[in-house]
């Protein structure tokens, strides 16, 4: 990094962040802030009520615990510098920007293969359910986990030494409220054929790959729902399935977007599709999550019930 800088000339770069007018500053960190503090409290309750309840410590919570501490982190990384920027400078170092990025794209892309893990968690619960504790073993589960955290890692790494290689000779002005590989590329004035490319191939195949999955699963289970014979059953898997669904629907759709337009093309409408995806989802997770299921339900009454005792 501290190569490039010196043959770049750019040391920092400045987001522009949601909005440039002063006005607007105090009332988005206030709307951030409070969008911050919900997240982080709904995703410790969620990861609290699901290690304190013997019933919830199933392959389906637990991939729920680990998506809320990986959203705890992944809201961290964005939301904190947010707020640092609403107040004051927005300015951030050349090494911290690619910091922020790697983690960005390390957490983001571990909530996708979590979504994926627990896509084919229920495939297994309503589609082969008499085999469920067999396939979805301690074993499995764990390797589950083990892949979907790591992975991603390598992944952020090689866009994050391929991005290092550019050289940003202008502007070092970043239209987004975050450290995206987008707007970067965007203001690089080397060849970036070599990042366009790896975005297009190995970064399409990485987003696309938990996303197929994840619908294999749901037609399947769409499928075998249909063939359930009574109306209460037909129901109790919607129920089951819908929460997950919906994250899916909101990360996705977000993601897909930003990422599936062109390079040139990007736009304030995509910094705002951008929120839904690093901090909106982040946020609404523990109460689709909680608010339509039965189970978390009651764990987490036992758990405030608990704490209020």
């Amino acid at each position: 990094m501290e190569r490039l800088n010196q043959t770049s000339g750019v040391s920092e770069f400045i987001l522009l962040g949601l909005s440039s007018r002063p006005e607007d500053q105090k009332p988005l960190f206030i709307l951030f802030l409070i969008m911050y503090l919900v997240t982080i409290t709904g995703n410790v309750l969620i990861i609290l009520a699901i290690s304190s309840d013997p019933q919830l410590h199933t392959p389906m919570y637990v991939f729920l615990s680990v998506l809320s501490f990986t959203d705890i982190w992944y809201t961290t990384t964005i939301v904190p510098r947010m707020l640092v920027d609403f107040l004051s400078e927005k300015t951030i170092s050349y090494a911290g920007c690619l910091t922020q990025m790697y983690f960005i794209y390390a957490l983001g892309n571990t909530d996708n293969c979590l979504l994926a893990a627990m896509a084919y968690d229920r495939y297994v619960a309503i589609c082969d359910p008499f085999h469920y504790v067999t396939i979805m073993s301690h074993c499995r589960c764990v390797l589950l986990v083990a892949f979907s955290c790591s992975l991603p890692h390598l992944h952020s790494l090689l866009h994050i030494l391929l991005l290092n290689q550019l050289t940003f000779c202008d502007s070092n002005v970043v239209h987004h409220f975050l450290c995206d590989i987008n707007p970067l590329l965007k203001l690089s004035c080397s060849s970036i054929f070599v990042n366009d490319l790896t975005i297009k191939t190995e970064g399409l195949v990485f987003w696309v790959t938990p996303f197929l999955c994840i619908v294999f699963s749901y037609v399947r289970i769409l499928m075998a729902v249909l063939r359930i014979p009574s109306a209460a059953g037909k129901r109790k898997a919607f129920s089951t399935c819908g929460s997950h669904f919906t994250v899916v629907i909101l990360f996705y759709g977000s993601i897909f977007y930003v990422y599936l337009q062109p390079l040139s093309s990007y736009t304030v409408q995509d910094r705002v599709a951008a929120l839904v995806y690093t901090v909106l989802t982040s946020m609404l997770n523990p109460f689709i999550y909680s608010l339509r299921n039965k189970d978390m339900k009651r764990g987490l009454g036992k758990l405030l019930g608990r704490r209020k005792s």
